[in-house]
């Protein structure tokens, strides 16, 4: 009969990634710099919401952006053709997500030094980026209407990672059956403390509201000793 040899592993997998991440959270932190990780399913409007933003924010903030995705690097040249702000694309190797490794070193190679807020368009998944720290100050999930509101049923663990969930395209409500009720309700059983906005980049509806929990949020963390 074959010889078992049992190892005990008594550190987390995700432990260097997570050491990583918090390093990444220092550093931009110290500089001044809000970094936002930005998830969301293919499709539900990441880039088109982000460019909205920055448009409205860039004039009293300055903003940089990270594009994540397996190939092309369109959507990083859409957000710098609308918003004129610097866009760096990142190619993750054909992966399904980007950990705080790529991150440190997709900041290496961009000068960060002087930006107030960095958004992290993270790969389109809602599986594998829900798993890793990418060293984000918040994470912020968008969760359009036309996908249903059995979303959280589906994939638990990225309602639960996010602070601010964002129902997007809300003007193409009356297309589809989408029970804003019930997709609150079941976001809050994951996640009670997220804070929920209904919003929509192309008629504007809760950009307002987005907005000020960017600049809540940034007052917060850099005057945070913790981070």
């Amino acid at each position: 009969m074959g010889n078992v040899k049992t190892i005990e592993i008594h550190e987390d997998i995700f432990a260097d990634n997570d050491r990583t991440a918090e390093e990444i959270r220092r550093k931009l932190r110290t500089q001044g710099t809000f970094f936002l990780n930005v998830m969301s399913a293919p499709g539900s409007g990441k880039t088109t919401l982000l460019t909205v933003l920055i448009n409205r924010m860039k004039d009293s903030l300055h903003i940089g952006e990270m594009d994540v995705d397996i190939e092309t690097a369109m959507d990083a040249q859409r957000v710098a053709d609308r918003t004129g702000t610097v866009s760096l694309q990142i190619h993750n190797g054909g992966l399904c997500h980007i950990d705080a490794d790529m991150v440190s070193r997709a900041l290496q190679e961009y000068d960060t030094a002087g930006f107030d807020l960095l958004f992290l368009e993270n790969i389109g998944n809602l599986v594998c980026p829900a798993e890793f720290d990418t060293g984000a100050h918040k994470n912020i999930m968008l969760f359009s209407v036309p996908e249903g509101d059995d979303k959280p049923l589906k994939y638990p663990l990225m309602f639960q990672v996010c602070d601010l969930v964002l129902i997007t395209k809300t003007d193409t409500l009356e297309y589809f059956d989408f029970d804003m009720a019930l997709a609150r309700e079941r976001i809050r059983q994951l996640n009670p403390g997220a804070v929920i906005l209904p919003v929509s980049a192309r008629t504007g509806e809760g950009m307002d509201a987005v907005i000020r929990w960017i600049l809540d949020c940034r007052s917060q963390i850099l005057a945070d000793n913790t981070f």
